[in-house]
């Protein structure tokens, strides 16, 4: 869990593994995860309730593409980062064009530094700068 002084970044993940990567190197960080959530429905249960400093979502999730949970955040100004296994192509939904993506596998410095990207402050606050 985490505390009102920790960054909070919601992850959606469906592969076990690559979730419990992402937690490790955010919390690493010094970044507060809730998730990883395997399903849209998961994180969006959760976001009814919460609003994140930012996101880290796989693209295709259990129940299918994150548009609907992306929707959600961006509506809430919630930065989303897709971590995905899929190219980033022109046939996505217009909100994703504009997204930061990076395609797996993704070196964890190249992750923290899409974090530093949509979250300048987060260098700020982390108890381990970002790069």
């Amino acid at each position: 869990m985490f505390t009102q002084s920790q960054f909070c970044c919601l992850v959606a993940e469906d592969q076990a593994l690559i979730g419990m990567a992402l937690e490790a190197t955010l919390e690493d960080a010094g970044v507060a995860v809730a998730g990883p959530f395997p399903s849209c429905r998961d994180a969006l249960a959760w976001v009814e309730d919460h609003t994140p400093e930012f996101a880290i979502v796989d693209y295709k999730l259990k129940d299918g593409p994150c548009t609907e949970l992306a929707r959600a955040l961006l509506a809430r100004n919630v930065p989303v980062i897709i971590y995905s296994g899929y190219p980033h192509g022109d046939d996505l939904p217009a909100e994703f064009r504009g997204l930061p993506w990076l395609e797996k596998p993704t070196a964890r410095a190249d992750l923290l530094a899409a974090v530093a990207q949509v979250v300048p402050s987060i260098s700020e606050r982390v108890p381990h700068p970002l790069p």
